[in-house]
C-alpha cells in the first residue's frame, strides 16, 4: 500500500501523491518513511525531500523552516520554503 504524501510551501502546494519512500531531513537527522511506519511528528531542517513514486520514479525538492508529520500512511510536509529541483 502506498502512502500519501503531501508538500506544500506557505504560499503554494508543491506536489502531493503517491510514494512508496520518502526520505527528508530533521534537525535530528535524515528519517524515512515507508507504509507502516509509526506516527511521528519533527521539525524539518533545511535540506532534501526525497520521494520514491511506486514506479520507482524519484522527486528531489529542496525544503526548510517547517515540519513533518506521519500518521496511518499519509506523509504531511509543511515548509516556510520548498521548491522542486527534479
Amino acid at each position: 500500500m502506498p502512502l500519501k504524501v503531501s508538500l506544500v510551501s506557505a504560499d503554494a502546494e508543491v506536489w502531493s501523491g503517491e510514494a512508496s519512500l520518502v526520505v527528508a531531513k530533521t534537525v535530528e537527522g535524515e528519517i524515512g518513511f515507508m507504509a507502516g511506519h509509526e506516527p511521528v511528528l519533527a521539525i524539518l531542517a533545511e535540506g532534501q525531500v526525497r520521494i520514491t513514486r511506486p514506479d520507482g520514479s524519484k522527486i528531489i525538492a529542496n525544503a526548510q523552516d517547517g515540519f513533518l508529520s506521519m500518521e496511518q500512511d499519509e506523509v504531511t510536509i509543511v515548509a516556510g520554503n520548498a521548491a522542486l529541483i527534479s
